[in-house]
């Protein structure tokens, strides 16, 4: 990675860094920020275990182990947000006004269809995955080589980001248990971008780890300078994710898996306008 893409990365990452640790803290924004990282988190939950299933069928029993326990861990993560959200009696939207936003979305975009892209994809996400479509990143079509350094990117920073977070919560009764579980999410964070560096040693050589984590670490900058611009130009998504009340088991359960990969990622980089 070069100098110049390396200041952009810092510069970038830190931006985001504190705009979410902003978005937190701040009582009147907290609850949509929650709401989008249960969506985030509990959303990739279905195409890790799926992932996890196509490595066992491969034969790599060690890779299937640990996508199945980043499953899990992406889980407990939606469980400890939904948790954050139910203390200030709000809840995430349920399923149905999702699917009912999604619907008129995609009608929108039929009827503007110089606009569908720009309004079925997040810029961060369509930034990101240049090049790739929706059906590439399916579990049975998402190649391990695009997988593991693209995931491995957003992890090891999505560490660093949770622990701003934690650390930018309030002092007080309340916030303490949301931010030891938000410190947990940080460590397995570093742990989930440990095994996807380790599972790229495994399968490729240094040379080729070096240039795909480069490669990932420029469409991540590039991915930030283009959320960033869509923001500056007055497109940034502000609906609310979140509704008073708290929500049973399986109302919560229902809506934490609502959205799929790619929606949970468009949901997300919502939350930091």
């Amino acid at each position: 990675m070069n100098l110049f893409t390396s200041v952009l990365s810092l510069v970038g990452s830190s931006a985001s860094a504190y705009i979410m640790a902003r978005n937190m803290r701040d009582i009147k924004t907290r609850p949509n920020m929650l709401a989008g990282l249960q969506l985030a988190e509990s959303g990739s939950v279905p195409l890790l275990e799926a992932l996890g299933e196509r490595a066992a069928a491969e034969g790599d029993e060690w890779l299937a182990e640990r996508l199945q326990r980043h499953a899990n861990d992406e889980r407990r993560h939606g469980h400890i947000f939904a948790n954050g959200l139910r203390n200030l009696n709000k809840q995430v939207i349920d399923p149905e006004t999702l699917r009912q936003r999604r619907e008129a979305e995609a009608k929108a975009a039929e009827a503007n269809p110089s606009q569908s892209q720009k309004k079925n994809r997040s810029p961060f996400f369509d930034a990101y995955f240049r090049g790739y479509t929706a059906e590439d990143l399916k579990a049975e079509n998402f190649e391990w080589r695009v997988f593991f350094p693209s995931t491995y990117t957003l992890e090891l920073d999505a560490c660093k980001d949770f622990e701003r977070m934690a650390r930018s919560l309030p002092d007080d009764p309340q916030s303490e248990k949301l931010r030891q579980g938000i410190f947990s999410v940080a460590r397995d964070e570093e742990r989930h971008a440990a095994y996807l560096f380790e599972a790229m040693t495994r399968r490729y050589s240094y040379a080729q780890v070096t240039e795909m984590v480069d490669e990932w670490r420029q469409r991540k900058v590039d991915a930030l300078l283009a959320m960033v611009g869509n923001f500056a130009q007055g497109r940034g998504n502000s609906q609310s994710l979140v509704q008073d009340g708290v929500p049973d088991g399986e109302a919560e359960s229902e809506a934490s898996s609502a959205l799929g990969f790619e929606e949970a990622t468009s949901e997300t980089e919502a939350i930091a306008a």
